[in-house]
């Protein structure tokens, strides 16, 4: 049996308190939803059985380029962040999965094993780090890695993505994800045709070292920290990438790296259509890349994803088994608390999509009719399908409340007495 860092007696009192007004709120919404054709027990159960990876870096207090202000009882290692993983999951049953940073999280893997055993916990897809230098690297990542001009400086980079494969087979895990900060910061610095060349003939490499069964997911990302260009930049040149590849790539989605205004939904149909949608990096933005709690800024976006993804399932699209993780940086709020909002908030866009009448909407579609069409998805989107997520995660042994029942059982100060104080002042998104 799985080691609880939440008492399960608190979980069940702070449940009792709170279980009469979910029974009433949860009959009413299932009387609601039946006169619209639509079992509520089918949503529930499926709501159920969706789950999303938290990353390990969600756990520690992030920042922004210039400053870091650390919370209190911030993780020292992969073990603290384990249990901290431990804490979501046990709330919300909903992030069963970790994934992991490599080297950040870089220890024994048998240990992460049995740690992960421990606490009830599985490994999501391995993430490789080429956008920063480790300590004691021989060659640097600053012009680059596996794009970099010099060739040595780009087997570096290989032979690393080559050691997360390893070690996420001793673990469980059955995906790479790749995303470098290759690029540059002036016109002219970068032969945009030479380093994609390079790009792709590296990421052949990695491809080779990849088990049968595994994933390779590649990441575009707009800017930063190259500012004028990237060597992967949009969902096209990902998908250039996937393709060139072979069928074990595909693409990863994070909501947070393109262009204002884009068309996130549209990109997803896409590379769904042509069988190359890998996964996704869950967060949200207002102004670029900021990883923000998901849902935070724009739920309706990322209900219009989901939309895109119930659709694509319910038409039964061929080995369709998208990845979904989380990707935030938490530097105003408790990491965990942001984190169990956020694993809520893509439940909630999940059921909210299963509830669209898809009948109505397609003969909408088909007659022109804007209006109703829009209508129909906006009724699935206004349904209060809080009771459902609740019933849910009280049914698989999960708080009705968890951000409540977190609190009220002073896991943070808990952990702050445990773990020395971080020292302030530096810069830069951990």
């Amino acid at each position: 049996m799985a080691e609880s860092k939440i008492a399960q007696d608190l979980i069940a009192q702070e449940n009792d308190t709170r279980a009469a007004a979910l029974k009433s709120d949860y009959e009413a919404l299932g009387a609601n939803l039946s006169r619209r054709g639509i079992d509520i027990e089918n949503i529930t159960r499926r709501v159920s059985e969706f789950f999303v990876a938290v990353p390990s870096w969600g756990v520690g207090t992030g920042g922004t380029r210039f400053a870091r202000f650390p919370g209190t009882g911030e993780p020292r290692g992969i073990f603290d962040k384990l249990d901290d993983c431990s804490v979501i999951n046990e709330l919300t049953r909903a992030t069963p999965n970790v994934s992991l940073h490599i080297p950040w999280d870089k220890t024994d893997a048998k240990e992460l094993k049995a740690k992960g055993d421990q606490l009830g916990l599985g490994f999501d897809a391995m993430n490789s780090n080429t956008f920063s230098d480790a300590p004691g690297q021989k060659h640097s990542y600053k012009f680059g890695s596996l794009s970099h001009t010099d060739a040595a400086t780009r087997a570096q980079a290989v032979e690393h993505n080559i050691e997360c494969i390893e070690i996420g087979k001793a673990i469980g895990s059955k995906a790479l994800t790749v995303w470098v900060g290759d690029g540059s910061n002036f016109p002219g610095q970068s032969n945009f045709t030479k380093a994609f060349e390079r790009y792709l003939a590296s990421m052949a490499d990695i491809y080779k070292a990849l088990p049968d069964d595994w994933k390779l997911f590649s990441e575009h990302k707009m800017y930063e920290p190259a500012f004028y260009s990237t060597v992967v930049q949009d969902w096209g040149t990902n998908y250039l990438i996937a393709q060139t590849l072979g069928p074990k790539a595909q693409c990863l989605v994070d909501l947070g790296h393109h262009a204002p205004n884009t068309n996130i939904e549209m990109i997803v149909a896409r590379l769904i259509q042509f069988g190359k949608l890998g996964g996704f990096h869950f967060n949200d933005s207002k102004y670029g890349d900021d990883d923000l709690d998901a849902g935070a800024i724009e739920p309706y976006r990322l209900f219009l994803v989901f939309n895109e993804l119930v659709e694509a399932e319910q038409r039964g699209v061929n080995d369709f088994n998208p990845a979904h993780m989380i990707d935030q940086s938490h530097n105003v709020t408790d990491p965990i608390e942001s984190l169990i909002n956020s694993a809520n908030e893509i439940r909630r866009a999940y059921a909210q999509a299963l509830i669209v009448d898809r009948k109505a909407l397609a003969g909408y579609q088909d007659e022109n009719d804007a209006l109703m069409a829009t209508e129909t998805l906006k009724r699935g989107y206004r349904t209060d399908v809080e009771p459902i997520l609740a019933e849910a995660r009280r049914r698989s042994g999960g708080a009705i409340d968890p951000v409540a029942t977190y609190r009220a059982s002073g896991y943070r100060g808990k952990i702050a007495a445990e773990r020395p104080a971080s020292i302030a002042g530096g810069g830069g998104i951990i």
